[in-house]
């Protein structure tokens, strides 16, 4: 797959987003990058996604003038998962939710308990 063609996906799943999500979304940079580096994966799982910066939840009134808080959708991990292309689709929509749940302040245990 094409990097272009992955970007794609990744756009559509954020169009996808609920309106009430793209709504509280604030401050927010999403990008696609080949593989993580040794810093945002140091156990070498195959990270698929990362959420960096400070999430909705803990934001005080005082947040202004910080950096956009940032995703990452890790292109080389989803392929190596060598899905069908709808399960692709899926697949990295789950990741796009997921990271965008740890914007809004979701942890991964409320998470796993709804199954992302």
């Amino acid at each position: 797959m094409r990097r272009a063609d992955f970007e794609t996906l990744v756009d559509e799943a954020l169009e996808d987003l609920p309106d009430w999500v793209t709504a509280a979304v604030d401050n927010l940079h999403v990008v696609v990058e080949e593989w993580p580096s040794a810093e945002q994966d140091p156990n070498g799982v195959g990270l698929l996604g990362l959420y960096e910066g400070v999430n909705l939840h803990d934001r005080s009134s005082g947040y202004s003038g910080f950096l956009p808080d940032r995703i990452t959708v890790f292109m080389g991990p989803h392929l190596e998962l060598r899905l069908p292309p709808s399960r692709l689709r899926r697949q990295i929509r789950k990741t796009v939710l997921h990271e965008v749940a740890h914007h809004l302040g979701i942890d991964d245990e409320r998470l796993q308990e709804l199954g992302y």
